[in-house]
């Protein structure tokens, strides 16, 4: 089993919660996407913030030069699906720019430091991405 694939079994055998390995005890969410060439369906863990009742996730990639796979697959299939602590719902994801990725970007950085290095690593202005549930 993978990194991705243990963290997402932990989550869903505690109702959202991770119990073990680097994300223990971090908001995490899973994002569920459409591949943006095979059409089959990829979920990833992702650590988020929230902006009123929507919920913003950053493809970072750790500060790669290159933005994750989940992202072009988003990009291209915005309908997506997220689970939250036991919660699933359908949602919309809009890429967001200007003030507003800023604004976004600087409030996940304040509250998870890790971002803010990210950020510092690459030359590419990295996505953020607000989800807005739809169902």
């Amino acid at each position: 089993m993978g990194f991705n694939d243990a963290v997402i079994a932990d989550f869903r055998a505690h109702g959202g919660q991770i119990t073990k390995g680097p994300f223990t005890g971090r908001s995490l969410l899973l994002l569920t996407t459409k591949g943006a060439r095979t059409g089959q369906t990829r979920t990833n863990p992702l650590a988020y913030t929230r902006d009123g009742d929507h919920f913003v996730v950053i493809a970072s990639k750790g500060g790669s030069p290159e933005n994750p796979d989940w992202y072009h697959n988003l990009r291209k299939h915005p309908s997506v699906t997220v689970e939250i602590g036991p919660e699933r719902f359908e949602a919309k994801a809009r890429i967001t720019s200007g003030a507003e990725r800023r604004r976004l970007y600087d409030a996940q950085a304040a509250r998870m430091p890790g971002f803010a290095e990210y950020q510092r690593r690459t030359k590419r202005e990295i996505p953020v991405i607000v989800l807005e549930r739809i169902r």
